[in-house]
Formats: structure tokens, sequence, C-alpha cells
């Protein structure tokens, strides 16, 4: 098998399997299946991975204590959240156990949350407790006046969805994946024994098998293989993203009764540093519509004066939206048509993320059961040991032995987050390099600060573009500012 191509390499376009969609869900299918012994393609429609609705997932890794219970969600959350644990240990993805605290406000839902430990433990996790409001109080101080009483889950965790997302790309790649970016797909022609993909971006894929993993876009391509049988529906999710010095406020995540609408208003510390505010949710016709709004600012502010009023005195370091992919079913819809050898991967809400992995696992047993010969390989590489952009572990720009050996991680060029020479470098010559600005935020945090890129952008872009042109040696170039 090859170790892994060069992502615009397009000289042999017949694969065993095309995956749709370069997201946290797809990277991990693809990353599983060429762990077995097949020739994989992802064909990703933007020019990055993780750019679509990956990239602004909350980072919350969830125990699947509040998924419906019997449901395919409620099983893969249960399962990916175990490996997905496993696996960021293995990698270097950080990961910050925090807990979680749900908050009843009234009457209504204070007596919703023995339903709730109920639900938790029939989805097999049995470490929910009810407290009181004293309780409540003494772990989360900071909230506002009101709350009756709460409920406990204490393994829910922070961790990093851009790291995620770029470490099941990495290990897909080095397992001998090709991903083919800007190659949006828009036409399918199942054939005997192949599929032919038809792309905007360049020539026809042709596959033997397909693995429909497109997100806001998986309901498009399922109708190309001539189904009907769920519509995506784009629901913007605004977030406030306070400064770091907001931390002290919430060190845990605390949680709001949920609503058939989804899980609310949180407030949640980062695995960066900082403290969130968010989601709203609003369905929308525009699967492009990523802009933030007045309104849902407005939102969110009123919602944080009644939650933690103290959080509203903090500074706001930005605020951004993303969409999920609100489908019209109440569970995961995974399934495969043999007779097209295709397998559709839809209806992903926010808890892909921590799905994904268990995702993975079962779309490559759906695919043998559908006739797709599975063989495991015996000479997988190692997988990939991701730099670390967690607040609480360390970075490289205190890491005196690693600066000793390389001086370029100890010559920070973006203030605010502390990013180094070394980690741009770093990030702009990886296999899956970064391209834009916004590819290297993802990989590196930098202009990402309360700065928000003001006082550094122009040194990060330059140098940047001095590694992408093969014109710099970060050991040797300045690379910033000097104040």
């Amino acid at each position: 098998m090859p170790t892994g191509s060069e992502v615009e390499a397009d000289t042999d376009t017949d694969v065993d399997v095309a995956v749709v969609g370069a997201g946290v869900v797809g990277a991990a299918i693809a990353r599983e299946l060429a762990g077995h012994g097949l020739s994989v393609a992802v064909l990703e429609a933007r020019d990055d991975i993780g750019d679509g609705t990956s990239k602004a997932n909350t980072g919350i890794l969830h125990t699947g204590f509040d998924a419906k219970p019997g449901t395919l969600e409620s099983r893969l959350v249960r399962e990916g959240c175990r490996l997905l644990t496993a696996y960021a240990a293995a990698t270097g993805i950080p990961v910050e156990r925090t807990g979680a605290v749900m908050a009843a406000w009234t009457e209504e839902e204070l007596a919703a949350l023995p339903g709730l430990r109920e639900k938790a433990e029939r989805n097999g996790y049995r470490r929910c407790e009810l407290v009181g409001a004293g309780e409540v109080y003494r772990q989360v101080p900071a909230l506002g006046p009101g709350v009756l009483g709460g409920l406990t889950v204490p393994d829910e965790s922070l961790t990093c969805t851009w790291t995620t997302t770029l470490a099941l790309a990495t290990d897909a790649l080095r397992r001998g994946a090709r991903f083919l970016l800007r190659r949006a797909v828009i036409g399918a022609d199942p054939g005997a024994g192949v599929t032919r993909l038809r792309t905007a971006g360049g020539d026809p894929i042709t596959a033997r098998w397909v693995v429909n993993a497109a997100g806001l876009g998986a309901d498009t391509v399922d109708r190309m293989f001539g189904h009907d049988r769920f519509t995506v529906t784009p629901r913007r999710g605004e977030l406030l993203v306070f400064d770091k010095l907001a931390r002290p406020l919430a060190d845990r995540i605390v949680l709001p009764v949920p609503t058939a609408r989804g899980k609310g208003v949180l407030i949640s510390p980062t695995v960066y540093g900082n403290v969130m505010l968010g989601p709203t949710a609003e369905d929308l016709t525009d699967r492009t519509a990523t802009g933030t709004s007045a309104e849902g600012y407005a939102f969110l502010r009123a919602r944080g004066e009644r939650l933690m009023p103290s959080l509203m005195r903090e500074e706001v370091t930005a605020a951004y939206a993303g969409l999920r992919a609100a489908a019209d079913r109440d569970d995961y819809l995974i399934e495969a048509s043999p007779e097209q050898r295709y397998v559709v991967v839809g209806g992903i809400r926010s808890t892909g993320l921590s799905a994904a992995m268990g995702i993975a696992e079962y779309v490559r047993a759906l695919l043998a059961d559908a006739g797709l010969v599975l063989a495991a390989r015996t000479d997988l590489p190692s997988p990939p040991r991701m730099p670390n952009l967690g607040e609480a572990f360390p970075r490289p720009y205190r890491d005196a032995e690693r600066i000793a050996a390389d001086p370029a991680y100890g010559h920070v060029v973006c203030y605010c987050e502390r990013v180094t020479a070394g980690e741009i470098r770093d990030a702009c010559t990886a296999p899956l390099p970064a391209r834009t600005l916004d590819g290297l935020r993802r990989r590196t945090r930098a202009t990402n600060g309360r700065c928000q890129g003001f006082s550094c952008a122009a040194a990060v872009t330059d140098l940047m573009d001095r590694h992408r042109s093969g014109g710099c040696d970060a050991s040797t170039e300045p690379g910033g500012t000097t104040r």
C-alpha cells in the first residue's frame, strides 16, 4: 500500500472507495478504510479539510448521557467517545476533562432532571447525580441568581475539533488515502461495478464504492443516487467567545436543560483557555450563511445576563457562527445500498465530533456486510503526533529543551496566542498544510486571540507565504513584531 500522496495529485482517479466530504466524519471514515488494504480518495468541495460544519463545533467531547436511548446516535456517541479519548492520548489531541453541570432555572426544568438521569442510565452512563442549588453554586459560583437545582455529568470533556479532524485526516493520508480538495461532487452515475462521480473542480472520479459523508450537502448527494429519504436544514449557531481572563468564572461546562430544538445555550470553557457562550439555533435555507447577526448577538447577551451576569462584564474576543446539519429525523441516517455500492452518512448533528470514530467503524461494518472485501493491514504506520493547541498542556514557547534544539520554537509571532515561528513553519510544511490564513489559524491558533490578528496578521501572513514558496528558514527569519 502507498504511504500517502500529494494532496492535489490526480494522476489515477480510479479507487476502491470514494468518501465525499473531508469533515471530521469523512476523515475518520477514510482513516478506517485505509487501514484495510483499500485505495481511498476523499473528495472535498472546499480548499481545506474540516472547513465546513466541523470547524464550528463547540469542541465538547460528549459522553452521550442525554442522547435518545436506543438510537444509533446514542450507541455511536458512546462508542466514539471511548475511541476518541484513546486516540487523543496516542496522538496528542488535547482533551481536558472539566465535567459539566446541568442547571435548572424553573420548576419545570427541575422536574425534568430525574428523567434526564434515568435517560443517562439507559444510555449506559451511571455517574450523573442530582444536586441541590447550593451544590450548583459551589461548583460554579458565578452563576446568576435563581438556580433551583442541577444534574452533574463528571465525564463531559473539552477537546479541539480542529486538531481531531487534522489528526484523522493525516493518519488517513499516511495510510495511503488521497485528499482531493476543491472537488465538489455535482453528479453521480452508478454503473456496472463502478460509480462515476462528476466534480466541479476536475475530471470525474471513478470508484467501486461511494460513502456519502457530505454534511450539509449529504441529502443533495443522496438524491444523486436516486434517493429521497431526508432533507438537511442548515441550522445556524452563533457563539460569543470571551477573553482568557474570564476563564476563572467557568471552569466546567454549564448545560441548559435540553429542548426539542437542541441542547440550548450553554456556558463552556474552551480547550484554548477562553469561555464560550452559545450557540443559538436558527433554521435557514442558505447553506452558506455563516455570518453573525445583530439579533444573535443581542439574544446571547440577554441570555448571558441571566445565566452569568459577571461574564457579560468581560471582553468578547470574537463572535462567530457555524451551520449544523439538522435533518428531518431524530437519529443518524447511516444506511448501505448494496446494489449501488453506496453508503449514506447523514443527519450527523453536533455530536458528530464525539461519534466520528464510532461512525467510521460502523460504516466499515456496513460495507463488509454489503459485499466489500476488507482485509486489515498489518503494516500500518504509527498514528501522527499532533501539535498541541490546548492551553492546559505544554506549548512550544514554554519548552526550553525544544527551543534549545530549534530556536524557531522560542520566537513568538502571534503574541495573544503565543504562537511561534516554528509552529507556523510546521503547519505550512505538514503533509496536509495550511493553505490560507484561516487554515493556519485552525492549525496553530495564530490570529485567534484578543486582537484577532490586528497586531500580527501581516507578519503571520508573510511568514506563511514564505514557507509556502519555499523561501523561508524559520530558524533565522524574524517572523514577528518587536513590541
